[in-house]
């Protein structure tokens, strides 16, 4: 019987793939047997050496700042593309957000951005009958009071994975999402640097603990698996439990 998750012969891209959960799924894909690309900010991957929870090993890495609708159309391009990961992501903390500036630059990123991708590598995953993942937050459904751009983009980008599935499903490409709840990542550096912070940020969820790059791995793989096959405009919440509170 063949392996649904193994992924030889399969060409992956991970937005955003450079570190943190992305990061996770790259690495995730590449041991199922995936041959995967990874985008990031940083000019090259040896950039990312110091980085914690960043493995570029086995990756093939190009430097393109998606924030820029123009690096995205100059990126090299993928003729057939099995798997897009869009899990690109940006925040502005002590309420920049609420800054003109602030707010376009955590909208261009977080949603803008993502369109511009998929427009970009739509071609490649039709050819392919390909899988195409967004990865939002649970911000999407909860109030984030400090970081209005950040929750309104992450709820967009739920709203995006539903309606991008529709108008592309009869091109052959399965559209999904992931919204991630609390992970240790660079991203949320500003609340596990704080002990307090984080010991709040933890009773909320039932559970009673973070989550791990690689649980979100195992959720990318599962969507982007035959076993996935019939669903389609759907944003997986893998938070243990944090949103049922």
């Amino acid at each position: 019987m063949t392996d649904p998750l193994d992924f030889s012969g399969k060409t992956a891209l991970v937005v955003g793939g450079s570190s943190g959960i992305g990061n996770g799924m790259a690495q995730a894909f590449r041991a199922a047997g995936a041959e995967v690309h990874v985008w990031g900010t940083r000019a090259s991957a040896a950039d990312y050496a110091e980085e914690e929870g960043s493995d570029l090993t086995g990756l093939h890495y190009t430097h393109v700042d998606v924030s820029d609708p123009e690096a995205i159309d100059a990126a090299p391009a993928i003729d057939r593309l099995d798997t897009l990961i869009l899990c690109q992501g940006a925040v502005q903390y002590g309420r920049g957000e609420f800054t003109r500036e602030g707010w376009h630059k955590v909208v261009d990123v977080n949603l803008t951005s993502v369109m511009d991708c998929g427009r970009k590598f739509h071609p490649a995953l039709k050819e392919a009958d390909g899988s195409l993942q967004i990865i939002s937050s649970t911000a999407a459904f909860h109030a984030t009071i400090g970081n209005p751009a950040y929750g309104a983009s992450k709820a967009a980008a739920v709203a995006l994975v539903r309606n991008l599935a529709a108008a592309w499903a009869r091109d052959g490409i399965r559209v999904n999402g992931i919204a991630p709840g609390f992970v240790k990542t660079k991203m949320t550096k500003v609340t596990f640097d704080d002990e307090e912070r984080t010991e709040q940020a933890i009773s909320k969820i039932p559970l009673r603990r973070t989550g791990d790059p690689a649980e979100l791995a195992s959720a990318a793989l599962f969507l982007a698996s035959p076993m996935a096959s019939y669903i389609l405009g759907q944003t997986l919440v893998v938070d243990g439990g944090l949103t049922l509170t």
